[in-house]
């Protein structure tokens, strides 16, 4: 008998709606395949550490904005969840420190995941989409599992029309 594809995904949150996007795929997939969704968003204190040590940032302002990607991590994953239960499907989700691509593949390897969806880096607005990129070209060259960009515009309406 041939196993599943996908038992357990892991999604990467990064607040954009992109990433809300492939956390509503995520639910779909969850509901036809009857996979986990762990949900991960990665405060970014490699880049933080850099941008110190390159003395564009001084050390509070460090500490300030690591403070406030936290508070928008916990924000993001805590709505995560609740769209996860509105459609029956429970949610792990995860907060973590360092550089966002070897978090996410830290995550996928202790999770044991079989996919890894990550949302659409066109929705980025320009300054970002390179930061971005790279790290979604890291993911998808260290992964252990599949990788996932979710492109899809429309899974906003497949998520709404789901039991």
């Amino acid at each position: 008998m041939i196993q599943p594809l996908f038992k357990d995904i892991i999604v990467l949150v990064t607040g954009s709606e992109s990433s809300i996007n492939a956390v509503k795929y995520a639910i779909i997939m969850a509901k036809q395949y009857n996979c986990h969704v762990h949900a991960v968003y990665v405060v970014d204190t490699a880049t933080i550490n850099q941008l110190t040590l390159n003395k564009i940032f001084i050390e509070e302002e460090s500490k300030e904005y690591e403070q406030s990607l936290e508070a928008t991590g916990k924000r993001f994953l805590s709505y995560v969840e609740t769209i996860g239960t509105e459609k029956d499907v429970k949610i792990e989700t995860e907060l973590r420190r360092g550089a966002v691509w070897t978090e996410t593949l830290t995550a996928a390897k202790e999770k044991e995941a079989d996919l890894i969806l990550i949302g659409d880096t066109e929705s980025h607005h320009k300054a970002s989409r390179d930061i971005v990129s790279i790290t979604v070209n890291s993911i998808i060259l260290h992964a252990h599992c599949s990788v996932l960009l979710v492109k899809n515009e429309d899974v906003g309406q497949l998520y709404k029309l789901l039991d």
